[in-house]
C-alpha cells in the first residue's frame, strides 16, 4: 500500500479528494444561496449576516485551497 503525500498522492486519495471537492462545491452554493437570501432580506435577520458571511467565507476559501490541490494532484498523477 502506498501512503499518499502531498506530492505524490494515490490515485485512491486524488478520487477521495475529487468526492470532498464535489461535497464541498454543493455546500458553498447553498452558503452562497444563503448568503444572498439573508442580504434580499435586509435589514431583517441583520444580526445574522456577519456569521452568515463569513461561514461562506470560510467555506469558499477551503474549496479554492482544495481546487487547487486537486489541480497539482492532477498533474503530478499524469
Amino acid at each position: 500500500m502506498t501512503v499518499a503525500t502531498e506530492n505524490n498522492p494515490t490515485p485512491e486519495a486524488f478520487a477521495d479528494l475529487k468526492k470532498k471537492v464535489r461535497k464541498l462545491n454543493s455546500k458553498a452554493g447553498q452558503m452562497k444561496m444563503d448568503l444572498h437570501d439573508l442580504a434580499e432580506g435586509l435589514p431583517t435577520d441583520y444580526q445574522d449576516l456577519m456569521e452568515t458571511a463569513q461561514r461562506t467565507y470560510d467555506i469558499f476559501s477551503e474549496l479554492d485551497h482544495l481546487k487547487k490541490k486537486l489541480k497539482n494532484w492532477e498533474e503530478a498523477l499524469k
